[in-house]
């Protein structure tokens, strides 16, 4: 039994796709899907370590899944882990073979893409732009000899899959991952999804479009020379653009970071912090200080930040990047 255990948003959606799309790895007959929204990281406690042999893990941190990575090694269960977050340390197990890289600039899917000899380059450039990884994904693109109308189509479809992997549960998002995974697995060529009338990259543009546009009148909670937060509805469409709306942010004011909050449920406060775009640095450890919060140097986020720690986070986040 193989399981495949990916993060729902883009880069770890993408990042299963190209390997499954390669001729050069070798093919599961059967794989199970695991995955959920893109905060839910904790996914490698779901597999049965009494029926996997193999088990691949894409784009959720090691340091969030130490435990139930060792209980897999213990049982001689064969892992390949490929991800860009926080490690904590590493189980040493010839039973492991990972691929781990923690520099800011750079996301799953380019580790998988360098992995595969750029077999799919396409995919990989796509999945970096939903990730934020602008720069990284516009130099991949010129080395693929991209115009500059296929990168602006790229983006735009990494940036919608992305955007659908945001939700305080499924239910608030427009595809679940594992299906939009088996969606998108019918494309070796991301240009023909994406010029495919009424395909999904057609309806995740018109409902980004439609969020997106009520986050303008996003409340600015604070906002000085170094930090800008603000606040959406608790509402499923301020949910899903809570992360997308933040790299928008962080995009058109590269020296300052920022935090996009919405409440839940509790009166506590999902959090997503994007460090400075000049500055890629702090936000997971900035994030990790706090209950519920981790990711990495250039974007993270907190599940659950009690309203009493409200201004301690403000506070630290405008005098760390002072």
């Amino acid at each position: 039994m193989h399981y495949d255990v990916f993060n729902g948003d883009a880069d770890g959606i993408i990042a299963l796709l190209q390997l499954r799309l390669s001729q050069k790895e070798q093919q599961p007959s059967e794989s199970t899907l695991i995955t959920g929204v893109k905060r839910d990281i904790s996914l490698l406690k779901e597999v049965d370590v009494n029926i996997a042999t193999s088990v691949t893990v894409l784009d959720i941190s090691l340091e969030k899944n130490t435990d139930a990575l060792i209980q897999l090694l213990e049982k001689e269960v064969n892992v390949f882990y490929v991800d860009h977050h926080r490690t904590g340390d590493i189980p040493q197990s010839k039973q492991l073979v990972s691929l781990l890289d923690t520099d800011a600039n750079t996301c799953t899917s380019l580790l998988v893409n360098n992995h595969l000899g750029g077999e799919f380059a396409t995919w990989a450039i796509a999945a970096a732009f939903g990730d934020n990884m602008q720069t990284s994904a516009e130099t991949l693109a010129e080395q693929n000899n991209l115009t500059l109308a296929q990168q602006s189509l790229l983006k735009e479809l990494g940036v919608y899959i992305n955007y659908n992997g945001y939700g305080r549960s499924v239910d608030d998002l427009h595809f679940h991952p594992g299906d939009l995974f088996h969606k998108l697995l019918k494309y070796e060529d991301p240009f023909d999804l994406i010029n495919e009338q009424g395909s999904v990259f057609s309806q995740l543009k018109d409902a980004y479009l439609a969020d997106m546009n009520k986050a303008k009148n996003a409340d600015v909670l604070v906002e000085n020379a170094n930090f800008k937060a603000v606040q959406l509805a608790d509402e499923a469409w301020a949910r899903r653009v809570s992360g997308v709306f933040g790299n928008d942010l962080a995009n058109a004011s590269p020296n300052k970071a920022h935090a996009v909050l919405t409440l839940n449920a509790d009166n506590s406060y999902t959090v997503s912090l994007r460090a400075p775009l000049s500055n890629k640095q702090g936000a997971g450890e900035l994030c990790a200080s706090f209950p519920t919060g981790g990711g990495r140097a250039a974007a993270a986020g907190i599940n659950a930040l009690p309203q009493e720690m409200l201004s301690d986070f403000f506070d630290s986040v405008s005098k760390y990047y002072a």
